[in-house]
């Protein structure tokens, strides 16, 4: 396993980061506690999970996957010094969480202190902000005319960036949290929080998780070279874009205890003609160059050099054993030549 810096946290992550949202609702604790055994055993220190989870969403298993991590670590107190634990904060929306509320200092506190009884652990190492409490281009929301930016208060929205960098700030004076980052933000987003940190001695956002996949590479190039030239961790959650990228679906293939088989909170919008027509295609390099298709979209993402830890997430101890072995393939000029091909025949499929 190799690692990387958490951007200017110091931290040192491993370059697979498991993901757990699956925890809850497709997984059992049982499983729950396999997946982190053997990902600890293939040198993964880094556990990213939120407040929301499980996903889909629901009332009655929101804190479930938390809870299932905090149970890991209560039985494990020793390892627990060497693990990264990263949880998130829910922004707006939903309505049995904080009545749906946006982020407030209130809710961060709230936040925070929920999170630290599910997890049974005195601190977070990274705590992030799920979504912001504007409207974002992510979640399918990237397309030309889908938000309309000049209608955003900008002096509201720093005093908001303001009060939320503050609440933190006193979460991390009092050792409830040691770093704070972004999730599904932009390179706006990411610049306001740096400029008001810098001026008024704040913490830092460190990081930020966005969707990165082959069939979803709008943050690349603009979002990564901010995050390559402020310093701040680039941490892709999706890189098989919702298991699409492993093959699973192909042909009309629906399986049971999928994601697609689910209900989700935003839809199937992965669910295009063009999706499934550049899965043709990827599926087509990955087999000329005898490999399965996870493993040419993990090790393509992760061979990126602004790529500091891609956040996996896997229903069964196969796919997982998979996912993980997938980072120590290297892929040669050849394959990434047929990459570019297909990613120039299908820049944004969905």
């Amino acid at each position: 396993m190799k690692y990387a810096r958490l951007g200017k946290s110091g931290l040192q992550v491993s370059k697979v980061c498991l993901g757990t949202m699956t925890w809850g609702e497709q997984n059992t604790q049982e499983d729950a506690t396999q997946q982190i055994d053997y990902a600890i055993e293939q040198g993964v220190n880094f556990i990213d999970t939120a407040e929301i989870y499980a996903v889909p969403p629901k009332p009655e298993t929101q804190g479930d996957t938390e809870r299932m991590l905090g149970n890991w670590l209560s039985k494990h107190p020793v390892k627990r010094q060497g693990l990264v634990i990263a949880t998130k904060i829910a922004g707006p929306g939903i309505e049995w969480i904080r009545k749906g509320t946006p982020i407030t200092p209130a809710g961060i506190r709230e936040a925070i202190d929920g999170s630290l009884r599910r997890l049974q652990t005195d601190y977070i190492d990274l705590y992030q902000l799920h979504w912001p409490n504007r409207n974002s281009p992510h979640f399918c929301k990237h397309w030309p005319g889908t938000l309309d930016y000049q209608a955003m208060d900008v002096r509201r929205e720093r005093e908001e960036y303001m009060a939320i960098l503050c609440a933190l700030d006193e979460a991390v004076r009092a050792g409830k949290i040691r770093y704070c980052g972004l999730s599904d933000d932009t390179p706006w987003g990411i610049k306001e929080y740096l400029n008001l940190a810098d001026k008024h001695d704040l913490p830092q956002m460190v990081s930020i998780q966005n969707e990165l996949n082959l069939l979803h590479l709008k943050d690349s190039p603009h979002l990564l070279e901010t995050c390559v030239l402020d310093d701040v961790a680039y941490l892709p959650w999706s890189p098989l874009a919702g298991g699409v990228l492993t093959g699973k679906y192909r042909n009309g293939e629906l399986p049971e205890n999928t994601r697609w088989s689910m209900a989700q909170r935003n839809g199937l919008f992965r669910d295009t003609v063009a999706v499934h027509a550049a899965v043709e295609r990827y599926y087509a390099v990955a087999k000329k160059h005898n490999l399965s298709l996870t493993q040419l979209c993990l090790a393509w993402i992760n061979q990126l050099p602004s790529v500091t830890s891609t956040i996996i997430g896997a229903t069964t101890m196969e796919q997982l054993a998979e996912d993980i072995a997938a980072f120590d393939i290297v892929l040669n000029d050849e394959v990434i030549s047929d990459v570019l091909e297909v990613i120039k025949e299908y820049p944004m499929p969905f």
